[in-house]
């Protein structure tokens, strides 16, 4: 009798069996891999969305500086808008060398007031700017306008800067009249009157900016060279991730009347065909070209700056009249792109 109590004792305090602690095992192994994989799927959708999300904010960001540039294309302050006896702006006579920065002529100024806006197909010509490495997929786009803010304004950049500055004159009414404008680096020289002929008309810093895409840092980066205390600086990297850059130029070629633009027939300040930046160079009327810009359509490619795993990229992308073949690397891309209408030389030509 005891012998049976103890052996029921016995079997009702045994631990597991191999049998059954191995299935536990598995059974746990199952539960963790699981686990495991849903840890690393919701890691890996997470990194995709914030390339994604960095994509996107790079692509927008990148339209959104050069749009705001573009928008100020050929503002001078109040020249073309006040000066009697009608609005009017210098016609041009030539193509302004954007790399030259001292001994300005008085042509050379006419034609950088007249061209606020020049686009190159590479950047070969332009060493002497310090643009370098410009990728094959790259337009150069050089914008240039007076400072939004005048000399000395409050919290206005650019008050301290020694390069060339641009003064309008506001006196109506001198006798002889006195100079439209006057744009100089050297400070004595700005002697141009305020409103109504009193005071010292304001002044501006001359922005001269370029824009292109370049690596930087082992990754494609749209770069930018600015005109600083008369010299241009060197390359800043502005977004990464800009892979490819193209500028199509809105040409306001067609009189009010239908009739081809001339000089007694004014364009209406729309854009009546697109060029391409080599279109700009190639055609024998480059001049009359750059001189009729109203608008310009932007369009950049923007890439992860990580490879994603598992993917390739065999999509190819239409930036505007040109056609970027797909890569076929582990690289998601998206096209941005925007029209941005050049307010002040379009404004100048519509009909009051």
């Amino acid at each position: 009798m005891n012998l049976q109590i103890r052996f029921a004792t016995f079997r009702s305090q045994r631990g597991l069996s191999l049998i059954e602690l191995m299935i536990s095992i598995v059974i746990g192994m199952l539960i963790v891999a699981a686990l495991l994989a849903l840890y690393l799927n919701v890691t890996r959708t997470n990194n995709e969305m914030a390339k994604a999300n960095r994509q996107i904010e790079n692509g927008r960001f990148a339209i959104q500086v050069l749009q705001n540039d573009l928008v100020h294309a050929g503002f001078w302050g109040r020249l073309g808008y006040t000066q009697p006896p009608a609005p009017s702006m210098p016609a041009p006579t030539a193509i302004p060398n954007p790399c030259s920065v001292a001994g300005w002529s008085d042509e050379h100024k006419r034609n950088l007031l007249a061209i606020p806006a020049q686009g190159y197909a590479d950047g070969a010509t332009l060493a002497a700017c310090n643009v370098s490495g410009v990728l094959p997929a790259s337009d150069v786009l050089i914008v240039r306008h007076a400072n939004t803010c005048a000399f000395n304004t409050p919290g206005c950049d650019g008050g301290l800067d020694t390069g060339p500055h641009i003064q309008i004159s506001a006196c109506r009414t001198a006798v002889p009249p006195e100079a439209e404008y006057v744009i100089e680096s050297d400070v004595a020289k700005f002697t141009l009157r305020g409103k109504n002929c009193g005071g010292t008309a304001e002044r501006r810093k001359l922005i001269s900016n370029i824009y292109y895409v370049a690596t930087s840092n082992g990754l494609p980066t749209l770069m930018r060279i600015r005109l600083v205390n008369g010299a241009y600086s060197q390359p800043e990297p502005l977004i990464e991730g800009i892979e490819a850059f193209r500028v199509e130029y809105g040409i306001d070629n067609v009189g009010r009347n239908g009739q081809p633009v001339s000089a007694t027939n004014p364009g209406d300040g729309s854009a009546d065909q697109y060029v391409t930046s080599k279109t700009l160079y190639e055609a024998g009327n480059s001049l009359d070209l750059h001189a009729n810009i109203v608008a310009a359509r932007i369009h950049v490619l923007a890439r992860n700056l990580e490879p994603t795993p598992g993917y390739t990229d065999v999509k190819s992308y239409r930036l505007g009249a040109t056609q970027i073949p797909a890569a076929n690397d582990r690289f998601k891309r998206h096209v941005f792109s925007t029209t941005v209408r050049l307010i002040n030389p379009s404004g100048r030509r519509e009909n009051p």
